[in-house]
Parts: C-alpha cells; structure tokens; sequence
C-alpha cells in the first residue's frame, strides 16, 4: 500500500523546507495567472486614492477654519472638472434657434440668404415652372434687398403688410405696387393659391425699379417694423 505522500504525489517534497525553498515555492505560487487577475488594476487604484482624498477633506475632526479650506479645494475641484469636460466634449450646444440673429430671420421664418442670392434662387425657380417658390423668394428678396439698403427695417416678427406700409413711407410712389405683392405672397404663401408668371414679373418688376430708386424717408424716422 502507498503512503500518503505519493497519492498526492508529493513524495519527493521535503515536508519541512528550508527558507531558501520556501521563498521559492511561494514565489513560483504567486506567479500563477489566478493570483495576477485577482490584483487591483490601475483603475481601482486610481479609484481608492480620489477616495481617500475625499474622505480626508471631509474629515469632520478638521480644526477651526478647515471649513473655508475645504469649500475652497472642493470648488477648483468642480471647476477642473468642468474645464476638463469642455476640453473633451467641447462647449455646450444650444438650440439652434437661439442662436438665430435678426438676419436669420424674413416675417418670422428663417431666411439668412441675401437679396441677391435669394433673387438667383427664384430666378432658378421660376426657370424650372415652379412659381409658387419663385413668387415666395422674389418677395423676400424684394424685402431683404430693402433692409440691405437700410431704406427698412425689418424686425424678426415683421408681417408682409407691415413691411410694405413701411416700404412705402420709403417710396410713396410704389405704393400699390408693394401692396399687391404683399397680397400676391400672402395668398401664394398662406393659402396656398397658386403662383404664376405674371405675379412672378410684377413682383420682380417691383424689386427692380426700387432698387433703382432712393427712398424718400429712413426707417430712423418711421420706424422698425417688429
């Protein structure tokens, strides 16, 4: 029969090691994968030492005056953290129509194209038989053509019909002009009345004769239409 040193297989193991063997056989132990995973890695690490840090700060046996000190280290902690955020994430967004101007804005809708940019767009449209949009854009470029020129002012919840009293205070004798295409844009735009070739021409011939007049009055005298 087996003793019990070789059925565990460790029948030439000395069951007393010397210290020398000893060292050896723990660190040969320690070396084993089992015993590395269950190490704390950088992170928890990491973890423990913020937290030590904490807990010390808010330790309650702090003496006379700690108080403001503590408040202090806590708010250029918060600030590091907010400038580390802004610096990963970058500044907050905000919506994108708070951040619209005046400029962004025709009779409360937005529009940041120019006269003339707006002017080529209801050409284009007008090209392809589509006159709802030209009759729309030649409108509006008529509008922002006159803010251009400073002869309006056109506030961000300016109305067609307010623009065109305004318009014609600047040009008295396009009065009725600017009120029919008012009227034109009003009824192509809101309710949906289709546009044609000869409200496009009329609005467009508009636009053309005030761009070569000069107005009568400034909006610093009649006002901005808001």
């Amino acid at each position: 029969m087996r003793n019990r040193a070789d059925v565990i297989g460790f029948s030439e193991i000395p069951l007393l090691p010397d210290p020398d063997e000893a060292r050896s056989w723990l660190e040969d132990e320690l070396a084993k994968p089992a015993y590395a995973e269950a190490q704390p890695t950088w992170f928890d690490q990491m973890a423990k030492a913020i937290s030590d840090f904490i807990s010390g700060i808010l330790n309650p046996q702090i003496g006379p005056g700690g108080g403001m000190v503590v408040a202090a280290i806590i708010g250029v902690l918060i600030v590091a953290i907010i400038v580390a955020a802004i610096i990963v994430w970058g500044v907050p967004r905000t919506r994108a129509s708070s951040r619209l101007t005046a400029d962004d804005l025709l009779f409360g809708e937005e529009e940041s194209r120019t006269a003339t940019e707006l002017r080529r767009a209801a050409q284009q449209a007008a090209a392809a038989g589509d006159y709802d949009e030209a009759v729309i854009l030649r409108f509006r470029a008529l509008a922002r053509g006159l803010s251009e020129r400073g002869a309006v002012r056109l506030g961000p919840g300016a109305t067609v019909h307010a623009f065109a009293a305004q318009a014609s205070a600047a040009f008295p004798t396009e009065v009725a002009e600017l009120s029919a295409a008012a009227d034109v844009f009003d009824a192509v735009r809101y309710l949906r009345q289709p546009g044609t070739p000869e409200a496009f021409d009329g609005i467009s011939r508009t636009d053309e004769r005030l761009e070569r007049s000069r107005p009568v009055a400034l909006p610093e005298l009649t006002g901005a239409i808001s």
